[in-house]
């Protein structure tokens, strides 16, 4: 059966593969051999790249990307408006609290998720309170970043967890998934953007998108590993005392991955914050509106504040983010979790 199955992959690669060249030959009208004779006896084309193979790639993206936006229009537009509020919505709320009353409340998460530890809490606090010391105006722009990060980072959730779930428990599924991560985390993040702006227009929906794209796949990757390296005789005592499938993955697994899967979110919400920058090119309010400018005026200064401030808030994230883990794996190894 699997020989069967790697027969059958093998095949539709090499058939796609032929099919390709044939497109690539009978599509292009540059200097391509009129025979085969002709392709055997004249290899100049052995120097340089041929130009008759050249597969219109281009082409066939810029006419899916028109075919989307034409005929599925009208659900981007509703998918825009619908996340652009959340956005609106949430900025607004961050920046009209008072910032005594953020900064406590910092503190106070930090302080009860990392098990009351005193250096992460003071830590914490002294980040958040020196973005506003920096400058009076980071303040309200760190928020902005703060509230598309944290949409960002929940729609990493909200889609990465159900995905390492199904990854977790089928192999073939599994297989299908990792080359999409392997290319979601290797395609320069600029590529996201361009789709993202024809498809939703500019502002911050297209920069959540590419952020969710570039940031999901180590959620998703430590959550398969962590749902997997859950022990199997822990899973068969649960199945001897009856559990279901759903009773056994929400009651045994999840809880005994929750410390891989908060790396996952850890390092989810560092490579969100690193998208601050980049999102910001195409009119995404926050911190990095101060870089962007600093480098079109050559203003080391105000780049490299806007900077500090980036690095503080992705301190305060991590440490939160982090510590938490932290408490999650000491309960795990004293068989509290």
């Amino acid at each position: 059966m699997q020989l069967s199955r790697k027969l059958i992959l093998t095949s539709f690669s090499v058939l796609f593969f032929l099919y390709l060249l044939i497109h690539s030959y009978s599509a292009s009208t540059k200097d391509k051999p009129a025979n085969l004779n002709e392709f055997l006896t004249d290899l100049t084309w052995l120097d340089d790249w041929p130009r008759w193979l050249d597969i219109p790639l281009q082409q066939w993206t810029n006419d899916a990307i028109k075919s989307l936006v034409q005929t599925y229009g009208y659900i981007f537009d509703s998918i825009n408006s619908g996340l652009l509020g959340v956005v609106v919505g949430l900025t607004k709320f961050l920046t009209s609290v008072p910032w005594p009353l953020v900064v406590i409340a910092t503190m106070a998460i930090a302080y009860f998720l990392s098990g009351r530890k005193v250096g992460t809490t003071v830590l914490v606090t002294f980040c958040m309170f020196f973005i506003g010391f920096l400058s009076p105006k980071f303040w309200d722009k760190s928020m902005q970043t703060l509230g598309v990060m944290l949409i960002s980072i929940f729609i990493c959730i909200l889609i990465g967890i159900p995905v390492a779930i199904a990854m977790s428990r089928n192999p073939r599924f599994r297989n299908a998934v990792l080359p999409i991560l392997d290319l979601m985390q290797t395609i320069p993040s600029f590529c996201y953007l361009i789709p993202g702006i024809m498809l939703f227009g500019l502002g911050a929906v297209p920069a959540i998108i590419a952020t969710v794209i570039y940031a999901a796949p180590p959620l998703i990757r430590l959550t398969d590993l962590g749902i997997r390296l859950v022990d199997e005789e822990v899973i068969e005592a649960a199945e001897s005392f009856g559990a279901s499938p759903w009773m056994k993955l929400t009651q045994v697994q999840i809880p005994l991955a929750l410390p891989t899967i908060m790396q996952g979110i850890n390092q989810t919400t560092l490579m969100a914050l690193a998208m601050v920058v980049i999102a910001s090119m195409i009119g995404t309010r926050g911190l990095g509106d101060e870089v962007l400018l600093g480098l079109q005026q050559l203003n080391v200064g105000r780049a490299a504040e806007a900077g500090i401030a980036i690095v503080l808030l992705a301190i305060v994230m991590d440490r939160i983010t982090q510590a938490y883990g932290d408490r999650l794996q000491q309960r795990k190894k004293k068989g509290k979790i």
